[in-house]
């Protein structure tokens, strides 16, 4: 078994660092001239893999998306997860879980457990019910060969008011880092657990390199570029995953141009590795 974060590296290596997130929501439908239903959501989503899984390193499908078509829009998004694998994509599963005890270990059971027809190479996950409350999500993930990647300095304007809060050591955001480096100690070529900080944050006191990846969301669209994301995370920017949505999804439903645009964003950001 090989772990994620090797895995990882070697995607990186061989496809880019792009993240193309697969997000149906119910704008993109409408500007593809789908209906909001179930029959436009698995043509949306099916499209989007069949283009992008299989040149790109990692997608990221968000869970929300799929799961407000009930357990139709959920079959959809274990086929989305199933083909972009077999593509050869990884797959970092965007649910952003927390919870604690028996709770936390069904919802790792849910999406790291290759048993699991919702398994995927990672998940994102919510530490404010404390970092601890993950363990179990860490543990699966280390009995699997899977990741985890931990809200720490995410770009939505509520997030100082707890990732900025000050503790005995310094910031939430500060403990969060200070814990995922302890998990990748010593981990080579690059730790299986990550952080999502986002690429419009502007800028941070914290210690960005923690050994492991980061998913940096808001790159794009949104209105993060490859500048910021040199800025902010500096010699950390070799393990960074920008990821965008509407940037590449926007250029369907025609396959050819959702494979450019996923090729064009991989090519934008190549320059964060050197």
């Amino acid at each position: 078994m090989t772990d994620f974060g090797t895995r990882l590296a070697r995607a990186i290596d061989e496809r880019g660092r792009f993240c193309v997130g697969i997000d149906p929501h119910a704008a993109l439908l409408q500007a593809w001239g789908l209906a909001d239903d179930f029959a436009g959501l698995e043509r949306f989503a099916l499209t989007v893999v069949e283009a992008v899984a299989p040149v790109v390193g990692v997608v990221k499908p968000q869970s929300a998306f799929y799961e407000r078509f009930g357990s139709r829009g959920v079959a959809v998004l274990e086929r989305v997860i199933a083909e972009s694998r077999a593509a050869g994509a990884l797959v970092l599963l965007d649910v952003k879980r927390g919870d604690i005890g028996s709770t936390s270990q069904a919802y790792a059971d849910a999406y790291l457990d290759p048993a699991s027809p919702l398994a995927s190479d990672a998940i994102t996950a919510s530490p404010f019910l404390g970092f601890g409350s993950l363990d179990p999500m860490f543990e699966t993930a280390r009995r699997h060969g899977a990741g985890v990647f931990v809200l720490a300095l995410t770009s939505n304007k509520e997030g100082p008011e707890v990732q900025h809060a000050r503790t005995a050591d310094g910031t939430v955001a500060g403990d969060v880092l200070a814990r995922l480096r302890a998990l990748n100690a010593d981990a080579s070529p690059l730790g299986s657990f990550g952080a999502v900080i986002g690429a419009t944050i502007g800028s941070s006191e914290e210690e960005l390199d923690f050994n492991g990846p980061v998913l940096a969301p808001g790159y794009g669209a949104q209105g993060g570029t490859v500048e910021d994301l040199r800025r902010i995370f500096g010699s950390a920017a070799r393990w960074v995953l920008p990821s965008s949505s509407r940037e590449v999804l926007m250029t369907g439903p025609d396959v050819s141009a959702l494979r450019d645009a996923a090729l064009r964003g991989n090519d934008a950001v190549a320059v964060l590795g050197g």
